[in-house]
């Protein structure tokens, strides 16, 4: 994999099916295309599990007619279509129902992705998805960094970055704009750090 991960730039339709021949073959073995970009999502620890579901659960508190999916396949339009699984994508109920595996992103609110312990982070999670995310239009990103112990939230996305970056480090609340708009109290997160 790590050659193929190394290749500078491959076709839509090869990574296509190698995503779907790794689902269908390699357990908890997820793809991502990013930039003509073949990328491997770290398989998610407990306590990355738990910041997933600790913010499902305050996202049906606070706005219940949205749901928070994890590991929703979204089309990403970079300078290159691409393609993404965030570890959440926030959206009205219902937005991904007959959708195929790749989604059309209109409907979300928010990306999520919580850092993972991997040699790949920084590039993935603090480079290259916050580009993407903000040329597709995402108005939030929200990034849950475990090796800093900050959450950065982006807004304002203008086409081809965010305008706007808040970072807090873990235990100071912060405000996730509109369209999302919540008040997130960090504190709990430092449960969940190595």
């Amino acid at each position: 994999m790590t050659a193929l991960a190394d290749r500078p730039h491959m076709q839509l339709s090869e990574f296509e099916e190698l995503a779907r021949l790794a689902a269908r073959t390699a357990e908890g073995l997820h793809l991502e295309f990013i930039d003509g970009r073949l990328g491997i999502k770290a398989v998610p620890d407990g306590d990355h599990d738990e910041i997933v579901m600790w913010l499902q659960h305050l996202c049906m508190q606070h706005r219940p007619e949205l749901g928070l999916y994890a590991e929703r396949g979204l089309v990403i339009r970079a300078c290159r279509e691409g393609r993404a699984r965030p570890d959440g994508t926030l959206a009205p109920r219902g937005s991904f129902s007959g959708q195929p595996e790749w989604a059309d992103p209109e409907p979300v609110l928010m990306a999520v992705e919580v850092t993972s312990y991997d040699r790949d982070t920084d590039r993935r999670d603090r480079q290259e998805k916050p580009q993407a995310y903000a040329a597709t239009g995402i108005p939030v990103y929200l990034l849950i960094d475990r090796d800093t112990c900050e959450v950065t939230v982006f807004s304002k996305p203008d086409g081809d970055h965010y305008d706007q970056a808040v970072t807090v480090r873990f235990g100071t609340p912060v405000e996730i704009p509109a369209p999302v708009g919540l008040k997130l109290d960090t504190e709990p997160l430092k449960d969940w750090v190595n």
